[in-house]
């Protein structure tokens, strides 16, 4: 029995008993001096290559001429077609009826780029049968292709533009009068574009606002009359206003009316 009491504390005692840590590897030898050590960092090298030839050299060239385009793309698109005054009207549609999120500004740039994109087809196939199919086929060199590109832009905006805001940057920039339309500079034709796009948008958007102006009107002044003055004219005017929209047709009335004043 105390044989067995014996073997019993010495298991005990084994159980607490921690190992014995392992013989652990020596760590390498750091030299002496450890400025010796050289500083290795990594290398950039640039090289230009000779063209192996002539088409290998333009297809360089058209890669840097398509990333350039891609770039100044929103620009032109934007400020040289019809989406400057369509994305301002809606704009001004949404705050005249007084929802301020909707539509929301995803719907409005979107429902103003596709709009832009049935406005400008016609002028978009005659740069592609003009310009740029004749340039792939190796017809025309690349500044013939931009001479063509840009008659029937040119011919858009002036279509587009008030004669008095293509004055004002032709006398700033002091240039001649023009005497046809491929003599007016672009750099005096885009801005006094966009400065008749914004006149015109801000002139439509006058003439919706009126409606909905005389809703809130007549609705504050029965509030007032009934002595309601803590209700807020808007909150009860905005049903009225959604009614009248909708029963007028309104959105056929406006992009229609829109899309045939570009033609």
């Amino acid at each position: 029995m105390r044989l067995l009491a014996a073997a019993l504390l010495c298991g005990g005692l084994l159980l607490f008993v921690p190992p014995l840590p392992a013989a652990e590897e020596p760590a390498p030898a750091l030299p002496a001096d450890l400025g010796d050590l050289p500083l290795r960092l990594p290398t950039v090298s640039f090289s230009m290559e000779e063209a192996r030839n002539n088409q290998q050299f333009s297809s360089a060239i058209q890669i840097v001429i398509l990333l350039t385009v891609l770039t100044v793309a929103p620009a032109v698109l934007i400020l040289m077609t019809s989406f400057t005054r369509l994305a301002v009207v809606f704009s001004l549609l949404r705050n005249a009826i007084g929802t301020q999120q909707v539509p929301p500004t995803q719907i409005i740039v979107g429902l103003s780029l596709f709009l832009t994109f049935f406005i400008m087809a016609p002028v978009f196939s005659e740069i592609n049968d003009k310009a740029l199919q004749p340039m792939l086929r190796e017809e025309i060199s690349q500044r013939v292709f931009f001479d063509e590109a840009i008659k029937p832009l040119r011919e858009f905006m002036l279509r587009q533009t008030r004669k008095k805001d293509l004055g004002l940057f032709l006398h700033i920039a002091g240039e001649d009068r023009p005497i046809n339309a491929d003599d007016v500079p672009l750099t005096s034709l885009v801005p006094a574009f966009v400065t008749s796009e914004l006149k015109t948008a801000f002139e439509i958007g006058f003439l919706l606002y009126v409606p909905f102006l005389v809703i809130d009107m007549v609705v504050a002044s029965v509030l007032l009359s009934m002595g309601m003055m803590m209700l807020p004219p808007v909150m009860v005017s905005l049903p009225f206003k959604l009614m009248l929209f909708v029963l007028v047709d309104g959105w056929y009335l406006l992009v229609g009316s829109l899309t045939k004043s570009f033609f």
